[in-house]
């Protein structure tokens, strides 16, 4: 027997003892690597997903005491809605509070020291006229306060002569009457320095050397116009050598659509703002209600009589007026304007959440009239607010104080 024939049932046996022991464990590994492979198959290749967002909580803030101090909490509460009018219009004069200085003789202008955009107190000396007229007037008056005189004593003569009938009748009428001639020229003559500015005693105390008449400003205000200069040469024109205006109140010229003219009436309040003066509502009261309707515009105009403290109001200035229109059963729930702002296209105000703490929320707001917006959204009756302050808040969320 070969080595070949000792070997071999062997050496089968042993390789069938190695199949075996790998069958097995490809049969153990096998179900896992099977689901694997299954999962691997029924799973496809996607793009991972980020995790979700945590939804935005709103911002909230803790104030100190001496940070409470400097702002004001408001409760909301719904208020009667009725209607508002908004009209946009132009800023005038006040016609009932301007003054237009005319020349009352020909004269040289002196003493001119006014220009346009000086103050003025009323019963100043704006300039002064020299004129021959002036002079002609207070000596003609000089002259027949003389004539009363001598007329009056003519009169006592003639009476006491009448009286011893050393006259005659005739005579004592005409005495009379020269005297009632000479009181009436004095009169006159008074009557023209008084239009002149001269005050009569003024003019006996001179003893009439006077050729200059002081032109004094009959009203308070400011000068708007100046059409002359000094040593100038005017007469009596209607042209003005100079506008005085009060510019404490002005006009309001608005324009307002016909279908609300019905709600408007004289002496209603309203409230005007600018494009200068955003936040500042200067108070107003209508005063006339135009009596023509444009054709083309189909509106009306409306005059408001405003007040302007600081002279801020200035002719020519753009406005916008709104009138409240009272009545209706509507209620709507309003806030201060300085209570909302705008940020990133979004409108927020800040709501008091406890004793010291606030947070921002978010509202819709549409204008209501005067310094208060109207909540459509965000904010319910009974919630309190801060309606001033609200640069605080800011200011302490921009420092990264908020919560």
């Amino acid at each position: 027997m070969t080595a070949h024939g000792l070997f071999s049932p062997t050496a089968t046996a042993i390789a069938c003892l190695a199949a075996l022991l790998a069958g097995g464990c490809r049969h153990a590994s096998g179900p896992e690597t099977s689901a694997s492979a299954a999962t691997s198959a029924a799973t496809p290749d996607l793009p991972a997903r980020p995790a979700a967002a945590a939804p935005a909580t709103p911002s909230r803030l803790h104030l100190d005491q001496a940070q409470l101090g400097q702002i004001r909490i408001e409760e909301l509460s719904t208020r009667s809605g009725g209607g508002v009018i908004r009209a946009t219009g132009m800023v005038e004069f006040n016609a009932d509070r301007i003054a237009r200085i005319l020349a009352p003789v020909a004269g040289q202008v002196q003493e001119l020291k006014l220009n346009v955009g000086d103050d003025v107190r009323r019963g100043d000396t704006v300039f002064v006229l020299s004129s021959r007229e002036v002079a002609s007037a207070i000596a003609e008056h000089l002259a027949s306060e003389k004539d009363l005189d001598l007329s009056e004593k003519t009169y006592a003569m003639t009476k006491d002569l009448f009286e011893h009938q050393a006259a005659s009748r005739i005579a004592m009428q005409q005495s009379e009457n020269d005297v009632a001639k000479a009181r009436a020229k004095v009169a006159q003559t008074a009557e023209v320095l008084r239009v002149l500015g001269f005050d009569e005693q003024a003019v006996e105390n001179t003893g009439g050397l006077l050729s200059r008449v002081p032109i004094r400003a009959p009203i308070s205000g400011i000068v708007t116009e100046r059409t002359i200069t000094s040593g100038q040469f005017v007469g009596v024109e209607s042209t003005a050598l100079m506008t005085i205006a009060d510019l404490s109140t002005v006009w309001v010229q608005a324009d307002v659509f016909e279908r609300d003219l019905h709600s408007i009436v004289a002496g209603e309040k309203a409230d005007v703002t600018t494009t200068a003066y955003p936040d500042n509502h200067f108070s107003a009261e209508v005063s006339r209600i135009g009596s023509v309707v444009d054709p083309q515009t189909r509106t009306a105009k409306i005059r408001f009589v405003t007040s302007n403290p600081g002279l801020r109001l200035k002719p020519g200035m753009f406005t916008t007026a709104t009138l409240q229109i009272p009545g209706g059963s509507d209620t709507a729930l309003t806030a201060p304007a300085k209570a909302v702002f705008v940020e990133g296209g979004k409108t927020f105000t800040y709501v008091q959440t406890g004793p010291a703490e606030f947070e921002r929320r978010e509202i819709e707001t549409v204008p209501a009239g005067g310094s208060r917006v109207r909540v459509t959204r965000g904010l319910s009756a009974g919630d309190h607010i801060v309606a001033d302050g609200v640069l605080l808040l800011r200011a302490r969320e921009t420092d990264g104080a908020s919560e």
